[in-house]
């Protein structure tokens, strides 16, 4: 784990950082490194309680989505499975798709997964667009 990366997850887990600062590729980025770290259901919920604290504590207690937290973790996870990389830049490199925001429509409709619903409870896909 690159230094960054290690302050990055350090500060994530403790809570203890710049929202506006933290963009998509760093989610998955510390998604990466916890899924690393912890087994797959531990890292799920240490990785959705930390982003859920840190949304609240940010004044945006409703920006967080379950449904898009455990879709991520679980595209994540499947594909460090099936690739054998040496760090987070060699799979980022593998799968750039991650870092799109969009890579969910494959899968899920606009509207579900801006639902209430989905915010608070992990929604199956509805194959808007599946393949």
């Amino acid at each position: 784990m690159s230094t960054r990366s290690s302050e990055l997850v350090r500060a994530f887990e403790a809570r203890d950082l710049d929202p506006v600062a933290f963009g998509h590729g760093d989610h998955v980025a510390v998604a990466y490194e916890m899924l690393r770290k912890y087994d797959f259901l531990n890292a799920l919920v240490n990785y959705s309680k930390s982003l859920d604290a840190i949304a609240t504590k940010a004044g945006a207690p409703d920006t967080f989505n379950t449904t898009i937290t455990v879709a991520f973790m679980g595209l994540i996870a499947e594909r460090m499975s099936s690739n054998h990389c040496t760090g987070y830049e060699d799979f980022i490199s593998q799968n750039e798709d991650l870092l799109s925001k969009d890579l969910l429509a494959k899968w899920y409709s606009p509207e579900r997964l801006k639902s209430d619903l989905s915010r608070k409870t992990f929604l199956m896909p509805d194959a808007a667009n599946g393949t």
